[in-house]
């Protein structure tokens, strides 16, 4: 999955022959799956069209503080910039004009496109592009130099032929290497990059006879958010997964698809060596039939007797191995919740447990929401409200990040 999808991307266009590029860039860029809008000063409209960008972006096109109301009567709709910065994740300039650069540097604020820079708190990239001579004047490296000051990000020009017809750098980065540069620098900061996670999902059944057998009714859903999430900041994801509809498609993640306790046992110990972090959110069965009838088992008698017996304990087994991983629990509980958790915490030397109780609204299996507490070995508590189990994920994986040392 691209590190650019769900991305909220701002693209500021500024009145330079490059601009005709954009079209492409845009198309690149939602391609990839991000949200792109426009934002264009009145002098880019002399080489592509609003109506062009916003049929590519499928979003409004913006170049002034305000835009007409199809009542003719109406006041005209502000366009606040203050919302329009915040809301995004990235502000991308391209193309970037020497005329437009100086002006960042320097601080002024005479259009839409650079009242939203100002405002901007996300990460600014811009890519230049002017002809040979205005690209090596010193005035235009002072505003690249400052820019860096700032934080902003450049996009290298490119070598090669310009609009006057002299050859030489200035020219803008073509589309296509916009959309790598981005990526590429993205992925690069992304907190867990370089890292291994392994994470258990789903139930485990737990054979009786050949048609039937021993299971519960997780749905695996919290554990898919948490590997799409730690893929999503970085990882190599190892998703031990027991029997469940669920499908992740992600270049990051690897899924060994397991039916029983005992293989998700061996899954979990294959790779628990290898990895920095190791999150066990499955719901492994405590006991599976001591004997697994070859035949289905014929329904002859009003009562049918099992003799079962107790499945390996995968996150104690875990924790007796554990070096320098970071290892996580789950505590599903019915009663003395948070004493039971703390107990568990210790007992299978985790560093952290994520408690959820049945007794809570919006939790537990098959739903869409969770509603958890974290209990780190410290013993701090910290409660969440109930949200998306996406998001629940989000909240777990940054206590991780922010706790992690190795």
């Amino acid at each position: 999955m691209s590190v650019l999808k769900g991305k909220r991307i701002l693209l500021g266009i500024t009145g330079g022959i490059a601009a005709y590029k954009t079209p492409l860039l845009v198309r690149l860029l939602v391609k990839e799956g991000a949200d792109v809008k426009v934002v264009m000063t009145e002098a880019a409209k002399d080489f592509v069209t609003p109506l062009t960008l916003n049929t590519v972006s499928k979003n409004p096109v913006y170049s002034s503080f305000t835009s007409e109301t199809e009542n003719p009567s109406e006041n005209p709709e502000w366009n606040n910039h203050v919302d329009l910065a915040m809301n995004a994740d990235l502000l991308l300039f391209a193309p970037a004009t020497a005329n437009t650069l100086a002006k960042m540097a320097q601080g002024e604020c005479d259009n839409l496109l650079l009242a939203v820079y100002l405002s901007a708190a996300c990460p600014v990239y811009y890519a230049p592009a002017m002809d040979l001579d205005m690209y090596q004047h010193p005035s235009v490296q002072e505003s690249f130099t400052k820019l860096e000051e700032f934080g902003n990000i450049q996009i290298p020009a490119g070598f090669g032929e310009l609009a006057s017809g002299l050859i030489g750098q200035g020219r803008m980065a073509e589309p296509v290497e916009i959309v790598e540069f981005l990526k590429g620098d993205l992925a690069a900061k992304l907190p867990l990059r370089g890292k291994k996670v392994l994470i258990t999902a789903g139930p485990t059944y737990e054979a009786i006879d050949p048609v039937r057998f021993i299971g519960n009714h997780s749905s695996g859903k919290m554990g898919y958010a948490l590997a799409e999430t730690a893929a999503n900041l970085g990882a190599q994801v190892f998703l031990i997964s027991g029997p469940t509809h669920l499908k992740l498609e992600n270049s990051n993640v690897h899924i060994d698809r397991v039916t029983s306790a005992q293989e998700m046992y061996d899954a979990a110990h294959k790779y628990f060596g290898t990895v920095d972090i190791a999150i066990a959110s499955a719901a492994v069965a405590d006991y599976r039939p001591a004997e697994i009838a070859r035949e289905k088992i014929k329904k002859n008698d009003d009562e049918l007797v099992l003799h079962l017996t107790k499945t390996k304990d995968i996150l104690a087994s875990l924790g007796a191995e554990k070096k320098a991983q970071f290892l996580v629990g789950f505590a599903l509980e019915t009663e003395n919740e948070e004493a039971n958790a703390k107990k568990k915490l210790e007992k299978k030397n985790l560093d952290l447990i994520v408690l959820n109780s049945l007794r809570d609204k919006g939790a537990g299996f098959q739903t869409d929401t969770n509603k958890v507490t974290l209990i780190a070995k410290d013993n701090k508590v910290t409660p969440f409200d109930v949200k998306p189990k996406e998001e629940v994920a989000k909240d777990i994986f940054q206590y991780i990040i922010e706790n992690y040392d190795a």
